[in-house]
């Protein structure tokens, strides 16, 4: 869907006939926000009070209707509710294939390459990584495929994911990181010291 098919669906709900321009783009970035949560978490009930709560809070409508609008404006977006989008998630991660079980195993070792391989990345930016490739495989939860790979990694490997990841990380990721630091701290000095000398 374009932006511009977003726009018409979000006007043609029922909240969104009453909507300014502005309100309607508010409200379709929330319902976005919202969106991204059930993908990773499965759970949107936190994140939709307190958007609603800041919705509401320049506007001449409670956080009640501010609820109502999103809660309709996702609706029109998405071609289902919060509820239906995250029960549909549950009940995939339920019925899992048998391949499923392979192929976390193959996200879950791509983890310790994604770290090494130049540019090297910490621990948490590499599982999310495979967490979002494995869960859009199989339409689960980002936090589910964390505990599928994290589950079948233990069992084949003998060994957490976490730990074998942070290792990983604090013999690959860490020092490049390190070295940029110190990279930058003396341009930093080396241009302070040219601004001085100018003036």
């Amino acid at each position: 869907m374009t932006n511009d098919d977003t726009l018409t669906a979000a006007r043609e709900s029922f909240s969104g006939k009453t909507m300014t321009e502005t309100q309607l783009k508010q409200a379709v970035a929330i319902a976005d926000i919202i969106h991204a949560e059930i993908q990773q978490s499965g759970s949107f009930i936190e994140p939709l009070t307190d958007f609603s709560h800041a919705f509401a809070r320049s506007e001449k409508f409670d956080a009640m209707r501010a609820e109502k609008m999103i809660r309709d404006v996702f609706t029109a977006t998405r071609g289902q509710s919060m509820n239906q989008m995250r029960e549909g998630l549950q009940a995939v991660a339920e019925n899992l294939p048998d391949t499923a079980l392979a192929r976390a195993l193959v996200c879950a070792e791509s983890i310790g390459e994604l770290i090494q391989a130049a540019p090297t990345q910490p621990f948490y930016l590499a599982q999310d990584r495979a967490a979002v490739t494995l869960s859009a495989e199989f339409g689960i939860t980002q936090n589910a495929a964390k505990a599928l790979m994290s589950e079948v990694f233990e069992q084949t490997h003998g060994k957490e994911l976490y730990a074998h990841g942070k290792e990983l990380e604090e013999a690959y990721h860490k020092p490049v990181r390190e070295a940029e630091i110190a990279a930058r701290k003396a341009e930093q000095l080396q241009s302070r010291s040219r601004t001085r000398s100018y003036s």
